[in-house]
């Protein structure tokens, strides 16, 4: 390739070789990236043998989009390398590749959610259009669930252990799809809606956390918390079978907790005031439906929340507690949830 008599190579020359611009060969010399081996007496940049491959190699780090910072981490720990025995690629390529792939799976997922958003928008009638566009418009794509965990975070027990919460939040913010359908699109927009009006859907709403649930102390928010996660995967499994609610494990495991937090005997009256107090609580069964909508295939049952395990078990509570007092099986009062 170099023809001259120092073995030195002009910028046209190495530009021609490689089947770039010179202005592309100008750019990355002006950047470091490409030493120039000397000047010319006019002043004209001349390149050594090496030029050739380090040229090659910025062409192919920015053939796969790794910014300029990056390339020059990487051909800066390349000539850190260069000569040592047994050197090959190092820890600057592998962390860009690694950002670059992190990087484009959220440019991907950002994509899905706006073709699917643009779907449902096109499938819907001209007249729900407008509404349509609100609710997606008011996500961000790929959504974040931010909106949805500071709804909980509010909804909790203000002095409950960060790990409990963190748990919680496990089993009830669910995850946008990666590859969403539009009426998924639709029903996590609908969430989103959901979570930021104020509880109840009107200004100066109450809070939504149940009165039941009002516990003083961090360790018995836990216990509750831990508990009912246990409860509710057993109605889980119950409702998956498609059992109607009814009294068991699920149940006992599930009074037993309420019981164990408030310093109670699980008793017949106990289990009467508890259905009373769950029933009397505020409800949210919107954001459950939602969550199921998201989360569920289309077709199959919808898949358990843990809004449907509790609404599960309070109507198998309240089927036992009322077939006992048909019975007239009701004993004296006792500790029951303040």
């Amino acid at each position: 390739m170099f023809s001259s008599h120092d073995g030195l190579c002009t910028i046209g020359e190495l530009a021609e070789h490689l089947r770039v611009s010179v202005k592309t060969v100008r750019f990355y010399s002006d950047r470091g990236l490409l030493p120039e081996a000397s000047r010319s007496a006019g002043g004209h940049r001349r390149y050594g043998p090496d030029a050739v491959e380090r040229l090659s190699m910025i062409r192919s780090l920015r053939g796969l989009d790794l910014p300029v910072p990056e390339v020059r981490r990487i051909l800066d720990e390349q000539d850190a390398q260069d000569g040592r025995e047994g050197a090959g690629a190092g820890g600057a390529l592998e962390d860009a590749v690694a950002g670059r792939l992190r990087a484009l799976g959220s440019e991907l997922a950002a994509l899905r959610w706006r073709e699917a958003a643009l779907r449902l928008v096109q499938e819907c009638s001209p007249a729900e259009r407008p509404d349509r566009l609100r609710l997606v418009g008011a996500v961000a794509a790929p959504p974040s669930t931010a909106s949805l965990a500071r709804f909980w975070r509010a909804w909790l027990p203000h002095r409950m252990p960060a790990r409990s919460v963190r748990a919680f939040l496990e089993a009830a913010v669910p995850a946008p799809p990666d590859a969403p359908r539009p009426d998924q699109v639709l029903a996590f927009a609908r969430l989103h809606a959901f979570v930021t009006r104020p509880c109840g859907g009107g200004a100066g709403a109450g809070s939504c956390q149940p009165r039941a649930h009002g516990v003083r102390e961090a360790r018995a928010s836990a216990v509750l918390y831990a508990g009912l996660a246990e409860a509710y995967d057993l109605a889980g499994a119950e409702l998956r079978r498609g059992a109607e609610p009814s009294p068991g494990e699920a149940l006992d495991g599930f009074v037993d907790t309420y019981a164990s937090t408030y310093g109670a005997r699980d008793t017949p009256v106990f289990r009467r005031v508890l259905a009373g107090r769950l029933a009397a609580d505020p409800r949210i069964d919107r954001y459950w439906e939602l969550t199921a909508e998201l989360i569920s295939t289309p077709g199959a049952p919808p898949e358990p929340t843990p809004g449907a395990a509790h609404d599960w078990l309070l109507a198998a509570l309240e089927g036992q507690v009322g077939a006992a007092a048909g019975h007239g099986g009701e004993a004296s009062a006792s500790t029951a949830p303040a």
